[in-house]
């Protein structure tokens, strides 16, 4: 009958949407809420539009994305399709229907499909009556029913034997686990009974009415303190009074409880008071506190019969009756350098009394302090803050600090600031600090055992403030534990430990320490600088203090060719440059360091150099040959600008033409040999001493070379016989003699003749000088006629000397001679014609070393006579 039902309806859904066309197709029932677990159909109908072109077979069903088997298909008509899914145990599922025609698909339409469960009976109902305000209930539902569910609370007045009177329920409706009713629909009743329905679209379930009685159920509203006081002259002791609210049930007897702390301490105690209905105000004393200390009071009531006490009211706070305070305060220093004016800044500072409890509120402190050599120069200042900086001068001072409230001051707190040049003895030897899981240690060795008390000072070391170092007392210990939270992780700490005997403080101990470290937060950044060949400096700075985060354990320098491998360096923290060697020359490089320390390391920014293809070795090893060359080219040039007549002469010497001579005709044919002489006029053959012309020697034959070097050596031996001495004194006679002997030693007679060494000063003034033998011919001129007639006499000799050479076929260069024609020197006569004495008057009288013998004698040769015998 049920399923006839669902026909008839899906057959005049599907005639209404034919007729009206309003959609091209629908899907029911839309957005459907079943059982989970339970079966779901759905039924899809095609709109007036798909029609005739397609059909129902032409439908086809998604689940979530993924297609219906054709299995759970039913086709009721060519418009309306339907799918059959049992057990559906979707929470939430999307249900689409398709149409697919000639291979493609069309989304016709979808639903959502939720699944749940039909509620359970509401239990555990509780009710808060407020008196003339409000009624509120909750209640708990069961299980979870994943469906929209509505919930109805009913409030009826029942009899004493259970019935419900008439027009009496009252009801309320939300869809969470609460409801209330508000004034004015809050009538006070002790015969209510409260019932809840929850109900969803797959059912409905209803609880049992639960009586509850409504005195039992008030709760009202926290009562407000007036006041919190102590009294004066008694101590240890607050009075506390209260106003109650207005909204109560009357009639009822009341109850109170008040609740102390103090605020040194977490934990509270609580005080019952009871509390009369009739009286709107209420009050309690609060014995057994602590002397001078501040304490937090609240108050909360309830009525004997309710089961809810009221929330607790706002907290007032107030203080005991104080005493003059009983400890001493926590005194430190901190000295500063003397200023040029011989002054110094003193800073102290000082911790709260570490009494507990507090003997009281601290009014403010007294500082007193005088030079220890001048107590009657006592000064006094007044502070509330607990730092003061005192400017002392360089002496010793003594400084007692009291803090003091409305009962009295504390003791004395005394140090004593030692003078600017005073030294205080080293007592602690080391000290070594480290970290546990929660706590930082420090430990130290102290040499005196008899000092039994310390100081253990802290502070970040980029810290500039005195007064924000932090410091503790240590007694009969040589260790100080705190708490890690109290240092700042990847900060370095300056820690110092002071000797503490009476109120004098010895030398510390200072090390640095991090609590926790992590890798340094930049890394160092390389100046390769200017590169060599082979080697390069690469130089670095530190990291700064605040990007460290820990000890800086080593650096390492890593390098990489172009194309190469990479290779590293590693120094120890304290070096700030490092030469790399051994690097390839004119190569491109990659550098960079890393900064390291415990925790890791980190790298700073790469940099890149180049070797060069050159250092300075081989660059002065290039420019050293170089410029002495230059140099000694630019020299050679100097000189030769200086000195360029002299090696002209040297190097192309000037060699006259024996045919322009005008001491010989110099025949073309052969017959030159014999006619050498001849040609000469008489008055030429007239020789004089001094006037010795050098010219192209005879060339004997190579078999007569040995007479003629003994002959000439016989001569040269007779000339080195002659007595020089009467030149020297300027006797004339003894000229005559001496020119006579030379001129003998130079007769043509010879081939040519070889002066020996040690007469060369002798035969310089006959050779050489032709200004000299001119003067000697003109003081002479008388004496020289006497040579005529030996002169001819030995013309003719000569004449057959020369007759026995054969210049064109039978000459033969000596060894010693073949180049001395090069190097010549013509002494010119007055009596020559004048063309002949614009001749070059001198030329280099030094022969070259090949025209000198082996023991350094210089030769002559045979036609330097005929020369001569010109003028």
């Amino acid at each position: 009958m049920f399923n006839c039902l669902i026909w008839m309806f899906v057959l005049l859904c599907s005639c209404i949407a034919d007729e009206n066309s309003i959609r091209d197709a629908d899907i029911f029932p839309s957005s459907p809420e079943i059982e989970r677990g339970s079966t779901l159909k759905l039924f899809c109908v095609l709109g007036k539009r798909y029609t005739p072109h397609r059909n129902a077979s032409h439908i086809i069903w998604k689940l979530n994305h993924e297609l219906v088997p054709w299995e759970n298909y039913d086709i009721v008509n060519e418009t309306v399709s339907s799918i059959t899914i049992h057990n559906f145990t979707y929470s939430k599922a999307h249900v689409k229907c398709f149409t697919k025609y000639l291979g493609k698909e069309q989304l016709l339409v979808h639903t959502e499909v939720k699944t749940g469960f039909p509620p359970e009976t509401p239990g555990n109902i509780s009710c808060i009556y407020y008196f003339d305000a409000k009624l509120t209930c909750t209640w708990t539902s069961g299980r979870e029913t994943h469906l929209m569910t509505n919930y109805t609370l009913y409030r009826k007045m029942m009899t004493e034997g259970g019935v419900t009177l008439p027009n009496t329920v009252r009801s309320c409706q939300n869809k969470t686990e609460s409801c209330s009713f508000v004034y004015p629909d809050t009538p006070f009743s002790s015969s209510f009974c409260f019932q809840v329905k929850a109900e969803n679209v797959l059912g409905e379930a209803s609880s049992d009415c639960v009586p509850i009685p409504m005195e039992k159920i008030e709760k009202f509203e926290p009562p407000e303190i007036l006041s919190v006081k102590k009294i004066t002259g008694i101590k240890q002791l607050l009075t506390v009074t209260w106003k109650m609210p207005e909204k109560i049930i009357p009639s009822q007897d009341l109850i109170c409880q008040v609740q102390y702390r103090n605020l040194y301490s977490n934990s509270s105690e609580i005080v019952t008071v009871p509390q009369n209905s009739a009286e709107k105000t209420g009050s309690c004393n609060l014995t057994g506190l602590w002397d001078s200390t501040e304490y937090s009071v609240a108050i909360q009531c309830r009525s004997l019969e309710s089961i809810f006490w009221s929330e607790w009211s706002k907290e007032k706070t107030a203080s005991t009756e104080e005493e003059a305070p009983s400890e001493k305060v926590d005194l430190w220093r901190v000295i500063e350098s003397s200023h040029s004016a011989g002054s110094r800044s003193v800073y102290l500072m000082w911790k709260p009394l570490n009494s507990f409890p507090p003997s009281g509120r601290i009014l403010g402190y007294k500082i007193q302090y005088f030079p220890e050599n001048h107590p009657g120069l006592q000064m006094t200042n007044n502070s509330t803050d607990e730092k003061i900086i005192l400017l002392l001068n360089e002496e010793a001072y003594n400084i007692s600090i009291t803090a003091y409230n409305s009962a009295g001051n504390s003791p004395e707190a005394i140090l004593r600031i030692p003078s600017t040049g005073e030294k205080t003895s080293q007592i602690i030897e080391t000290v070594r600090t480290f970290t546990t899981n929660e706590e930082v240690v420090v430990e130290w060795i102290a040499s005196e055992p008899e000092v039994t008390e310390y100081v253990v000072e802290w502070y970040e070391e980029l810290e500039t403030d005195p007064f924000s170092r932090s410091w503790q007392y240590v007694s009969n210990s040589t260790n100080w534990k705190t708490n890690k939270k109290n240092f700042k992780p990847f900060i370095c700490y300056n820690i110092s430990v002071y000797p503490v005997y009476g109120y004098k403080v010895a030398a510390p101990y200072s090390v640095q320490t991090y609590v926790q470290e992590k890798k340094p937060s930049e890394g160092p950044v390389a100046d390769t600088g200017i590169p060599g060949k082979n080697e390069v400096t690469i130089k670095w700075k530190e990291i700064s203090k605040d990007k460290r985060n820990g000890f800086i354990s080593n650096y390492t320098i890593f390098y990489k060719p172009e194309d190469g491998k990479e290779l590293n360096e590693t120094v120890n923290s304290d070096v700030l440059q490092y030469r790399l060697k051994s690097l390839q020359a004119n190569t491109q490089y990659t550098v960079y360091i890393m900064a390291s320390n415990e925790a890791g390391g980190t790298s700073g920014e790469p940099k890149t150099f180049k070797t060069l293809k050159f250092n300075k070795e081989d660059i002065i090893f290039i420019a050293l040959p170089v410029g002495v060359s230059m140099l000694f080219l630019l020299g050679l040039w100097i000189t030769c600008i200086l000195k360029k007549h002299a090696f002209k002469k040297v190097c192309w010497p000037d060699i006259p033409n024996p045919a322009e001579s005008i001491a010989v005709e110099w025949p073309l044919d052969t017959s030159m040999n014999n006619s050498f002489l001849k040609g000469v006029t008489p008055e030429a053959k007239t020789i004089d001493c001094e006037d010795i012309s050098v010219l192209e020697h005879c060339f004997p034959e190579e078999s007569q070379e040995g007479s003629l070097l003994m002959n000439c050596e016989n001569h040269v031996s007779e000339c080195t016989d002659i007595n020089t001495k009467g030149m020297i004194n300027g006797d004339k006679q003894i000229l005559y003699n001496e020119e006579n002997e030379v001129a003998k030693c130079f007769s043509p007679s010879m081939p040519y003749i070889i002066t020996d060494q040690d007469i060369r000063s002798q035969m310089h003034s006959a050779l050489i000088p032709a200004k000299e033998i001119h003067a000697v011919e003109m003081l002479e001129d008388d004496l020289c006629e006497s040579q005529q007639t030996s002169i001819k006499n030995e013309e003719d000799d000569n004449e057959e000397v020369l007759k026995l050479e054969d210049f064109s076929e039978k000459a033969l260069f000596n060894p010693y001679l073949k180049n001395s024609v090069k190097t010549r020197e013509f002494l010119i006569s007055e009596n020559l014609p004048e063309h002949s004495k614009n001749e070059p008057k001198s030329q280099s009288a030094v022969l070259p070393p090949f025209q000198q013998n082996v023991a350094g004698q210089s030769y002559i040769t045979l036609d330097m006579f005929g020369l001569a015998t010109a003028h």
